[in-house]
């Protein structure tokens, strides 16, 4: 086994002898230079005082190593609701299943569902409401559905008068703009803003843009008060403090997930079943292809119906991958999927999800037609990228508009 030394520039921390399978460059992350929104209480805070406030968390809603929640109502923030997202506001439900309203039991505070049977507040949700705090960590990439909540509630605070704080995080993508621009033919739940697959963007800097573009139903804006990060730049890498979901819970898939997420919409499970999500990918297809095997489990509160459960499936390991690499190219990876396609045994099956726990089709995942008829041509990845190329000038153009943070 081969040991390294990582130091990690601008930080405190250092970390000596750490055992890994293959050598990679230590990633330079800005932890200790960076001030989230939510750390900045006191930009903010006195400006809550005596307002009745609500919150969308979940557990990466933090200040440091406290919720966001209990540091309010510590400094005596009347925080009178909370709005839950996918995963629930503890964290705690599967992907892609229905969450129901509760209440906190550490507080006491009710709990409304935004994933469930309700996707956006109602009038008598936010009636006795002065403030909404939005403060939800995002992973900037078209199909983490954070971007959706964020636009569905500002619909409502612009519907009914209501101002939206948010508390912004970095972007742990945000070196990444790449990908096809979404075709509106192709807008579902995991994809509704023609936008790349991975934007560039933080939380705040997105809420701009759907402000500024009309992309809410109502010709009405929302009236957004943003507490910046401080000390940030979109190069900065940052190491997240809480996994922001049940399925992202190392920084190997953080950093992976804008490219490996595509196989979603495949017949190749991606690690859903196993404690590494998009960091290992197989079928019992590539038996005798690859010699990379692991097997799919039914796991609650991450994946309890994942493709191929209790099957042998080969395939790729991307555990030990230099994610260096991503950052050092800012391109999403395309040679997995086209790789796992040329050798897959069942070609005519590869694109059909139609079964199991996975979230969508290809095309909702990718946002386009083009992509998947063009790794089923053999088009070269080069020439799949000249044909994002107008797409992405236009958007990183109209994208200046709304950053707050520099590249």
């Amino acid at each position: 086994m081969n040991f390294r030394i990582v130091f990690f520039l601008n930080s405190c921390m250092l970390f000596l002898l750490i055992p890994e399978l293959n050598a990679q460059r230590a990633l330079d992350y800005c932890n200790d230079r960076i001030r989230t929104g939510a750390e900045r209480t006191e930009h903010y805070v006195p400006y809550l005082k005596g307002k009745r406030v609500a919150i969308l968390g979940n557990p990466s809603t933090v200040v440091k190593n406290k919720h966001l929640v209990d540091t309010l109502l510590t400094m005596g923030v009347n925080v009178v609701k909370i709005f839950g997202p996918e995963h629930g506001f503890r964290g705690n439900a599967s992907n892609g299943t229905e969450v129901g309203d509760e209440v906190d039991p550490q507080t006491n505070i009710p709990i409304i569902s935004l994933y469930g049977n309700k996707r956006k507040p109602s009038g008598k949700d936010l009636a006795d409401v002065d403030v909404f705090i939005f403060d939800v960590q995002d992973m900037g990439v078209r199909f983490y559905t954070n971007i959706n909540t964020l636009r569905d509630i500002m619909e409502a605070c612009a519907e009914h008068g209501k101002e939206m704080l948010i508390l912004d995080r970095p972007n742990p993508n945000a070196y990444l703009i790449d990908g096809p621009i979404l075709d509106e033919k192709h807008k579902s739940g995991i994809g509704q803003f023609p936008v790349p697959i991975a934007h560039g963007m933080t939380i705040a800097e997105f809420a701009q843009m759907i402000n500024g573009e009309g992309w809410m139903s109502s010709a009405k804006k929302c009236k957004l008060k943003i507490i910046p990060v401080e000390n940030y730049a979109h190069h900065m890498l940052y190491r997240l403090p809480v996994s922001p979901s049940p399925n992202l819970n190392t920084e190997q898939s953080i950093l992976l997930y804008p490219s490996t997420c595509l196989f979603e919409g495949v017949k190749v499970n991606h690690g859903r079943g196993t404690d590494y999500p998009f960091t290992i990918i197989g079928s019992p297809a590539y038996k005798g292809i690859y010699s990379f095997s692991f097997t799919p489990v039914s796991k609650k509160g991450m994946s309890e119906r994942p493709l191929f459960m209790n099957e042998l499936c080969y395939g790729l390991d991307l555990r030990s991958y230099d994610v260096q690499k991503l950052v050092d190219s800012k391109r999403l990876n395309l040679s997995w999927i086209i790789e796992l396609y040329q050798k897959s045994p069942e070609k005519d099956k590869f694109f059909d999800n139609s079964f199991s726990d996975q979230i969508g089709r290809f095309e909702n995942l990718s946002g386009v037609d083009d992509l998947r008829q063009q790794i089923e041509r053999g088009v070269s990845e080069k020439e799949i990228r000249a044909s994002w190329a107008p797409g992405l000038t236009a958007y990183k153009k109209m994208r200046t508009k709304y950053v707050i943070y520099k590249d």
